[in-house]
């Protein structure tokens, strides 16, 4: 209905942080940074993460330009985001007599089922530990959809997404959590 598909938007209903705790550390120690590779203790390669491995794990056939994600972008748009647009998305994707009369950020609870499906999906891709307050950053992800039209603008996630991989696998032994382990479940089968 909202055409989130066509925005390679991945959707996964499964937690974010740690759910593969033994399988995450096992990638972090056998991770090759140069060839962004999880390599098994023969020294194989077992995958990769990049942007054609998500979009290969996502089933994504990517047949135009699409546009590049980050969260500087998202912070840059948020900045400046219209009350028009934030009413417009208010009405879509918020319940009725939950309306917001203040600026965002917005409970979760006032978005209807919708909202909430989205707001779950975008939260999990950016790696948020909750979608409990809804900011202006999610906002503007939210702003791109339409009933019944694809999206406005088509976010290039997998590049993304391998970034955060990259990065989190890299610093797991000084952060200790991994917010990205479904997709690397998903990858790793």
């Amino acid at each position: 209905m909202y055409g989130i598909w066509e925005s390679n938007l991945p959707h996964y209903f499964l937690p974010s942080v740690n759910i593969f705790p033994e399988i995450i550390h096992l990638c972090a120690v056998n991770y090759d940074p140069n060839q962004r590779a999880i390599k098994s203790p023969s020294g194989n390669i077992l995958f990769y993460i990049t942007l054609d491995s998500i979009n290969q794990m996502l089933n994504f056939k990517q047949t135009q330009l699409l546009f590049p994600f980050s969260m500087k972008h998202l912070l840059e748009e948020a900045s400046w985001l219209p009350g028009p647009k934030i009413e417009r998305i208010a009405k879509t994707f918020m319940r009725a007599d939950c309306q917001p009369k203040e600026p965002p950020p917005f409970l979760y609870v006032h978005f209807n089922e919708v909202g909430k499906l989205l707001v779950d999906m975008i939260s999990y891709v950016l790696g948020f530990k909750t979608s409990e307050h809804v900011d202006e950053t999610v906002l503007v992800l939210l702003s791109s959809f339409n009933q019944g039209q694809p999206p406005t603008i088509k976010y290039n996630y997998a590049k993304f997404i391998a970034n955060k991989i990259h990065d989190q696998l890299i610093k797991l032994d000084r952060e200790g959590i991994f917010k990205y382990s479904s997709y690397i479940y998903h990858l790793f089968m």
